[in-house]
């Protein structure tokens, strides 16, 4: 019955531990976070086989002190962050594949263009820039023929077509119009002359 309580009380310690740590999915990970998630998954394990609760909660929590040091310190100092997360790497420039930044980060082209599909891109043409994050998903920017077109884009091209529409409006068929210019903007018809 003791296994029970060891198991539970793990458990318990964990999450709370893990919770501690942050939230992240396994793709936000850092290598670090994911060295030490591994890590305690492990540990965790340890109590129930050699019987010492004690030490492998302490352990759990040096591990994630380290963690939350280690993710300060990236935090304040930039190079430490470069070496312990990495940077985003250019892998395609002006609609065209970087292949000497693709080699260095060992991914294949089908995995680059797998990410496009995902993302809704159809075209490499499309793409200006595109890079792989430290987190492996793909960040880009769309040339300008290609981005679609947003909200206040929409309002602009809606308010200059409703500003030239009233204005010819009020050119063509105002009634004031034809009484400044003393003519008729649009002709009776020939019953009333």
């Amino acid at each position: 019955m003791d296994f029970a309580w060891q198991a539970i009380i793990m458990m318990l310690s964990g999450f709370l531990l893990l919770r501690i740590s942050g939230r992240k999915s396994i793709a936000q990970m850092s290598i670090p976070t994911t060295v030490v998630m591994i890590s305690i998954g492990a540990i965790i394990v340890q109590p129930i086989i050699e019987h010492s609760i004690i030490k492998t909660i302490v352990t759990i929590a040096i591990f994630v002190a380290l963690l939350i040091v280690l993710e300060f310190l990236q935090m304040k100092i930039d190079v430490l962050e470069k070496l312990l997360s990495g940077q985003a790497i250019s892998v395609i420039e002006n609609g065209q594949f970087n292949l000497k930044n693709i080699k260095k980060i060992r991914m294949t082209i089908d995995k680059i263009e797998m990410q496009m599909r995902q993302n809704g891109i159809s075209n490499i043409a499309d793409i200006k820039n595109a890079t792989i994050e430290p987190n492996g998903q793909m960040g880009y920017e769309l040339k300008p023929d290609a981005r679609p077109l947003t909200v206040g884009e929409f309002k602009k091209l809606m308010g200059a077509m409703v500003i030239k529409q009233n204005q010819s409006a009020d050119i063509d068929g105002s009634l004031f119009y034809e009484v400044i210019q003393d003519e008729h903007a649009v002709s009776p018809p020939d019953e009333l002359k």
